[in-house]
């Protein structure tokens, strides 16, 4: 509602993308992430308490028997360390994920492992590559150029914040580090600049209001008609009353009579 020299105009704001939609916190989107990095960290409490096996049920790269790691790797971890350093930049990153891109979160992530794991079991060194930091790059990465391809301010500053947190993470798709799988940071890199592009076009979109629309007509719309074709302001006069005859007018004037009734109590 927009007031101006006394008038009230209102101005009809519609959303064509539902951006302000999307952006709505709900329960889910704290619930999954806490969900996710407790499943890690329950199945290295089983590996801990009741069988250290299961760490050896990692990506063997080339080997068609560790193409099992695909699916078990990103639960499983070395040490103590290695699933701390993991947690929260999977809970942080996870949790941006489900907030600002809800409807495509859980196709990321599931489909971030698979992708992810086999290009790791593809291009991967002799070993057994276990972690779920193959899925972190695979975030930072889609979050990042998502945010970049959709040119929009919320996503953009996303991108810029996972950068200003996670940056210096590019240095490890790189084997500068002896022990470290660079190779599945690698992967995950890969993949999430591929799912960034897959999933261009969805996207949430700056608001667009009615003049904003291809078929809007100014001389449809109430409120810009009172305004001349330089821009001055047109105050209208106020729309008379009907006037009433005398009959409508003395119903209308006529009060109704109340009549009080007081009745002696009888004890």
């Amino acid at each position: 509602m927009v007031s101006c020299f006394g008038h009230k105009f209102e101005v009809r704001i519609e959303n064509f993308n539902m951006s302000t939609q999307q952006f709505k916190y709900s329960n889910s989107v704290i619930i999954y992430p806490l969900l996710i990095v407790f499943a890690i960290w329950l199945v290295f409490w089983y590996q801990v308490r009741v069988d250290y096996g299961i760490k050896s049920f990692g990506i063997r790269p080339q080997k068609l028997e560790g193409l099992l790691g695909i699916f078990t790797s990103p639960f499983l971890h070395g040490d103590i360390d290695h699933i701390y350093n993991n947690s929260i930049p999977l809970f942080v990153l996870s949790l941006a994920l489900f907030y600002f891109y809800k409807k495509i979160a859980w196709k990321v992530i599931l489909y971030g492992i698979l992708l992810s794991g086999f290009l790791t079991w593809l291009i991967g060194k002799s070993g057994n590559h276990i972690g779920a930091s193959g899925l972190i790059y695979v975030l930072v990465s889609f979050i990042f150029f998502k945010g970049i391809f959709a040119k929009y301010y919320r996503l953009i500053a996303l991108s810029l914040m996972v950068i200003f947190l996670y940056g210096s993470m590019i240095w490890y798709v790189f084997p500068i580090k002896m022990g470290m799988s660079w190779e599945g940071h690698l992967a995950g890199l890969i993949t999430g600049l591929v799912f960034a592009l897959i999933f261009r076009k969805q996207v949430a979109k700056p608001e667009r209001y009615r003049w904003e629309q291809p078929n809007y007509n100014e001389e449809n719309d109430p409120f810009m008609r009172h305004f001349d074709e330089d821009g001055n302001f047109i105050e209208f006069e106020p729309e008379p009353e009907p006037e009433l005859d005398a009959e409508n007018e003395s119903k209308i004037n006529k009060s109704p009579k109340i009549k009080y009734i007081f009745k002696k109590r009888e004890d």
